[in-house]
């Protein structure tokens, strides 16, 4: 395993700066609407990556992490959690050319989100120094917050439209050996929040989900600091749902994120400062053989000319030390 990272470049001096860090491995954007990501487009894109000495691991599928109201602005393919036939048919023909493309350009996995209601949060919460957490604590949500405009979805129909897409994408991805690397619903909410039932809010959700349409190539996008989210006790009891999914061959990427608190009641902080052993987590990984990415996803929002990048920076650093104090051989 190893270091990695899913921001988006702003221009070619991030790709320069990430090489000189040490991070060879990324989560790529593609430029132009995911509707032109042609062979050509993808193997350009691949190949301007690889100038830098940096390999692209995935690229998005057009099912992103936003509330489903803002995918449908932004031209996503959000038919398919609406359930709306023949709509989401067109979206899905049109995902299933995209894996077939990056199989063509040698790109071997992708992540995506199966969301409705986005990323509920409530006010930030002061973190060290003065920084800025993402915060979420039940008593302080709107807990009567209206639906979006998918309405009411129950478990039984959320569980239908993942189950249809999946029947009709899972195939196509083993068939060109493409990962698909879903991510869990964040946070953790009781059911019928806005209107909807989050059935991989939970670790059980996300278990029934990994062996639907059973394959090598349908795992997670599995996201340490949302799974922590679903827990009484992220401390205690992280390390075994790792080991679960990691011994399956189930975890595709992992977002090595730390939180501090449990399900319902926590603030996102900097990986060395939360509720989890970072260190016994990436000993989980490590244990169970994963091989792929360890990328912070979400930091705490500090001062300074380039908050951002000094944030991630800071956390790139922390989980190359880290993979090296399991042994990890680096540079790869």
């Amino acid at each position: 395993m190893y270091v990695g990272t899913q921001v988006a470049a702003r221009d070619d001096s991030d790709y320069k700066v990430w090489s000189q860090l040490g991070l060879k491995h990324i989560c790529g954007y593609p430029p132009g609407k995911w509707t032109e990501w042609s062979r050509q487009v993808l193997e350009k894109y691949r190949e301007h990556v690889e100038s830098f000495g940096i390999t692209l691991d995935m690229v998005t599928l057009p099912l992103n992490s936003s509330p489903i109201d803002k995918q449908k602005a932004g031209g996503e393919a959000y038919n398919i959690m609406l359930g709306k036939s023949p709509e989401r048919d067109h979206e899905i023909e049109k995902i299933n050319k995209l894996l077939e493309n990056c199989a063509q350009a040698g790109i071997p996995s992708v992540k995506y989100n199966m969301n409705i209601i986005g990323i509920p949060r409530t006010k930030d919460t002061e973190g060290r120094g003065g920084s800025r957490n993402s915060t979420f604590r039940w008593a302080e949500a709107d807990q009567n917050a209206k639906p979006t405009l998918a309405g009411v979805v129950d478990v039984e129909t959320n569980w239908e439209r993942i189950e249809y897409f999946l029947g009709k994408v899972v195939p196509v991805a083993t068939q060109n050996k493409v990962r698909l690397a879903c991510h869990p619903h964040d946070p953790y909410t009781p059911p019928g929040y806005m209107g909807v039932t989050r059935v991989l809010g939970t670790v059980d959700g996300l278990k029934k989900f990994v062996q639907m349409h059973e394959s090598p190539y349908h795992g997670l996008n599995f996201c340490q600091g949302t799974v922590s989210e679903m827990l009484d006790s992220p401390g205690e009891e992280i390390y075994d749902v790792i080991r679960w999914f990691g011994s399956r061959g189930k975890i595709f990427n992992v977002h090595f994120r730390n939180i501090r608190g449990k399900k319902l009641d926590f603030v996102e902080v900097f990986p060395d400062e939360g509720s989890v052993d970072m260190l016994k987590a990436a000993m989980a990984y490590r244990e169970t053989g994963y091989k792929y990415m360890l990328m912070p996803d979400h930091v705490p929002h500090i001062d300074g000319k380039d908050p951002q990048g000094v944030a991630f920076g800071y956390c790139y650093g922390y989980i190359t030390a880290l993979l090296q104090g399991v042994g990890e051989p680096l540079g790869q």
